[in-house]
């Protein structure tokens, strides 16, 4: 790891400011933060937070863009009630934090969500989004769960499932070129596993120059160097799930 001092650098250019414009609701034993486009829909996407949790502002203004793209958006708290890490945390902890905190037990919570998006709000077609702890949780969905249509991780943490290929449904990898927790021989060897393994529509795609939690943590407005590739991550994800919901 690149960074041992700060394993996971995602605390860039927050929009503290933000108020979001949806609603938090109570689904099944979580809570979740929920944005509706103006027009009716059966087309949703699961938001899956980073390490900041569920309520980072951030997270919020993707699911609200989502929305206006015409989606149904959710973000759970994927935590279940824990707390999320915070930047004045002691990053020296960082690794005993994660570890109660598993990317790859996400099921049942996505279980109960889907039941919701269903049930709730008549969703047909679901897919599912998420960035760093977020984008590994994706990648683990999957690879085992029959109803998500569709994936797109952003810089999900690779390690984490490096040994499994065999994806479901068609999925997107965002990286960025300068990811300090994900060296790009990683991303290489992902890629070659795909190439040999996944019988689905996948695409790897590196963005030039970009660091770790660049599509959603980056502010357009104070990075003018960045925001090209900013608004192009975001372009990518938004025509994938066109594509596949």
């Amino acid at each position: 790891m690149a960074n041992e001092s700060r394993p996971c650098p995602c605390d860039i250019g927050d929009r503290f400011d933000y108020g979001g414009r949806g609603q938090e609701v109570q689904v099944g034993h979580i809570k979740a933060y929920i944005c509706k486009p103006s027009a009716s829909t059966d087309k949703a996407v699961i938001v899956i937070h980073d390490i900041f949790g569920w309520q980072l502002p951030n997270t919020r203004y993707i699911a609200d863009m989502l929305a206006t793209n015409g989606y149904i958006a959710i973000c759970p708290d994927f935590f279940v009630g824990q707390e999320a890490w915070k930047p004045s945390n002691d990053w020296a902890s960082f690794n005993d934090w994660v570890k109660t905190r598993d990317a790859g037990k996400t099921d049942k919570e996505v279980d109960v969500v889907l039941k919701y998006l269903k049930d709730q709000c008549g969703a047909k077609k679901i897919g599912v989004i998420g960035f760093c702890w977020g984008g590994a949780a994706v990648q683990h969905l999957m690879l085992k769960n029959p109803h998500l249509k569709t994936g797109v991780s952003l810089y999900g943490v690779i390690s984490r499932f490096e040994d499994k290929h065999s994806l479901l449904h068609p999925t997107f990898f965002i990286f960025g070129e300068k990811d300090n927790i994900i060296p790009l021989e990683q991303v290489t060897l992902l890629e070659q596993k795909l190439k040999q393994n996944c019988k689905v529509d996948y695409e790897v795609k590196i963005y030039p120059g970009q660091t770790h939690g660049f599509v959603h943590r980056k502010r357009e407005d104070i990075n003018p160097q960045d925001k090209p590739y900013i608004e192009e991550g975001r372009k990518d994800m938004i025509n994938w799930l066109n594509k596949y919901l």
